[in-house]
């Protein structure tokens, strides 16, 4: 399922991937999202924090992921960047 949150005209806009529970509390795979200029990991959590207060959840064991390597809270995006956001793993 693909859906579009972008609402406004920013700066840039980033795809998000969601992963197991994470993906069911979004009620999709992607979302396309509007970030400002200089946006950084945490920007974009809080901004789906508010549009989706179950993801609280799970805001302190989130992983991150851009290409192929994982990335913290902190890093910059550029342009056009796509996020794997994913609960913990877990190993059984």
């Amino acid at each position: 399922m693909y859906r579009s949150a972008a609402k406004r005209t920013d700066a840039m806009t980033v795809r998000a991937e969601f992963y197991s529970r994470l993906r069911e509390i979004v009620g999709a795979t992607t979302l396309e999202i509007a970030l400002p200029d200089n946006a950084i990991v945490s920007d974009l959590i809080q901004q789906l924090l508010s549009e989706y207060p179950k993801l609280r959840d799970f805001q302190n064991s989130m992983l991150f992921g851009i290409g192929v390597d994982f990335v913290e809270k902190n890093h910059a995006f550029c342009d056009g960047d796509v996020i794997a956001i994913m609960p913990p793993v877990q190993g059984g």
